[in-house]
């Protein structure tokens, strides 16, 4: 008791420090609050010191992730200004592992001076739009972050597109011009006809030839090798809150959207991912998952570029090769999402499978139904399951290794990071509202849509959006719990316990009703690919 006693005064001494006295009585207040709504009982005292040591831990990272960002904020630092502080301290350092070539964080800086430098020759500027369609390989991190030097926004293409997602893809983006790979070639061909005629191709192959492939495209790899690898001279200041890239989301409402990434958003997401989860700067990452993504390009790739870790990058997931090549390149951090875990499950079990120097993995979507047998297989010391939308500001992740859990919410003091699970209709997905028309927050056990308070003056919590400013509306509810207030409502259902833990239940217009109750497709899907050997498995409602 005593010693829990002490961390409630280091916890209330960390946020009076870094917060302010203001913002320390207003939690308290808060806290009271929550406690008179518990009823006064002893169960608010008994969930308040079990949870407190999680929450303690959290607070304490947070804070260290608010100094970093600060920092950066203050000093108006740009992605390409934080990475050359990484060189500066060790140029030598493996940045990226690919197929077993190595890349140390010099390597990587003169490649992308050199893309800089093309680009700049070529007449581009800030504000200008280029996108980059290529495989997972080092030079693609290298390509967005030479033209993030001159303040080029990089729209990152899905190279699996086709067709008419592929024209939408880089129409929506506003490219100006449009980098592709020597894999993708004939994907650009079959859409020619369909672009903007000033648009300007550029070609990058592996190989450095002069061959053409009569697009009227330019050789990208050849004027690569002629430029000089010195810094390029920028006139116009790239700063902290300018647009870095766009990352396309999934699409599962439609056709891709092209959501805003800045400077300062990559830098909290790699950030927030790293202090949370408490990484190091001498671990060694594994992604196998596509860097035109969030998850793989900017939370992982973000370790190098921010923190000086170094990555091993593979082109395509394979799930026969993934516990052998963390054990060839020794990572002792691996990526995945949850249908990856499948896979790798599915694959027969071989010796190799625990001789490994893994200490945590972390992503998203590892279904609770596999999650035991996973780590018990694989001998996983830890697993950081997380939560978020590329797009949104309500990101959650689950610190201490709980089972299920995506992440949780403070039951002491819920005001420190404004996320909330509000109910809606099930038919629908509105919120519903009271009799002042504010939204009604879901009390543990029952399920409702995840949302995240939105302040503009606050980068981790302001909602950047859509390129589409239409599409962006479309995400933001009002008068969430005050009038004039607003908040990113994420569209997925997730469910709270009595100890703050969030679990994610399905996506709203996924769930179809059974004898009066909510039915998750999800789970259904999850529990009928166990019994078939984790081959896939699709479940919908019909009307009966």
């Amino acid at each position: 008791m005593l010693a829990k006693l002490s961390a409630v005064f280091a916890y209330s001494a960390l946020v009076w420090y870094f917060m302010g006295f203001m913002v320390l009585i207003q939690l308290i207040l808060v806290a009271i609050v929550a406690y008179l709504a518990a009823g006064g009982s002893y169960q608010w005292f008994y969930v308040a010191l079990r949870t407190l040591p999680r929450d303690l831990k959290a607070v304490c990272r947070y804070i260290g992730l608010l100094i970093q960002v600060r920092s950066h904020q203050r000093k108006n630092l740009n992605i390409a200004d934080i990475f050359r502080q990484r060189v500066a301290k060790h140029p030598n350092k493996v940045c990226f592992i690919f197929e077993d070539k190595e890349w140390t964080f010099a390597q990587v800086e003169e490649y992308s001076n050199k893309v800089a430098n093309v680009f700049k020759n070529h007449g581009y500027r800030k504000g200008d739009t280029v996108g980059l369609m290529m495989e997972n390989r080092p030079e693609f991190v290298c390509i967005w972050l030479g033209l993030s030097k001159l303040g080029i926004i990089t729209p990152l293409i899905n190279y699996n597109l086709r067709q008419r997602p592929l024209i939408h893809s880089i129409t929506i983006g506003n490219c100006q011009a449009l980098i592709f790979s020597s894999e993708v070639t004939e994907a650009v061909k079959d859409i020619m006809s369909s672009l903007p005629s000033d648009i300007t191709l550029y070609r990058w192959s592996p190989i450095s030839n002069t061959e053409t492939v009569g697009l009227g495209e330019k050789n990208l790899t050849t004027m690569i090798d002629e430029v000089p690898s010195s810094p390029p001279d920028v006139i116009e200041k790239v700063g902290y809150h300018d647009r870095l890239l766009y990352i396309y989301t999934s699409g599962t409402t439609g056709l891709p959207k092209a959501a805003v990434i800045t400077h300062s958003r990559f830098v909290f997401v790699a950030a927030a991912i790293s202090w949370m989860t408490w990484f190091r700067t001498d671990d060694r990452f594994y992604v196998a998952l596509p860097l035109y993504h969030t998850a793989g390009g900017a939370m992982s790739v973000g370790q190098a570029l921010i923190f000086g870790s170094c990555v091993v990058i593979r082109k395509k997931f394979s799930a026969s090769a993934y516990i052998s090549d963390i054990k060839k390149y020794e990572c002792t951090v691996g990526q995945y999402i949850g249908e990856m875990c499948r896979y790798i499950l599915a694959v027969p079990p071989k010796p190799e499978d625990k001789q490994h120097k893994l200490r945590m993995i972390y992503g998203n979507g590892l279904k609770p139904q596999i999650w035991t047998q996973f780590v018990e297989r694989f001998n996983i010391p830890h697993v950081v399951e997380f939560y978020g939308a590329t797009e949104g500001n309500a990101n959650i992740v689950n610190i201490d290794n709980k089972v299920g859990a995506i992440g949780f919410v403070s039951r002491i003091l819920p005001a420190v990071y404004p996320i909330s699970i509000i109910r809606v209709d099930p038919e629908t997905g509105d919120p519903i509202r009271n009799s002042k028309g504010l939204c009604i927050t879901c009390k543990p056990g029952e399920p409702g849509v995840f949302i995240g308070k939105i302040n503009p003056k606050i980068p981790s919590r302001a909602f950047l959006g859509y390129v589409d400013e239409k599409e962006s509306q479309k995400k933001i509810v009002h008068d969430v719990f005050s009038k004039g207030d607003s908040a990113f409502i994420s569209g997925d259902l997730l469910v709270s316990d009595e100890f703050g833990y969030l679990f994610f239940k399905d996506r709203t217009g996924d769930t179809f009703r059974w004898k009066g109750e909510n039915v998750s497709t999800s789970e259904v899907e999850a529990i009928i690919s166990n019994l078939v050997d984790y081959r896939d498995a699709v479940v919908y409602g019909v009307e009966v």
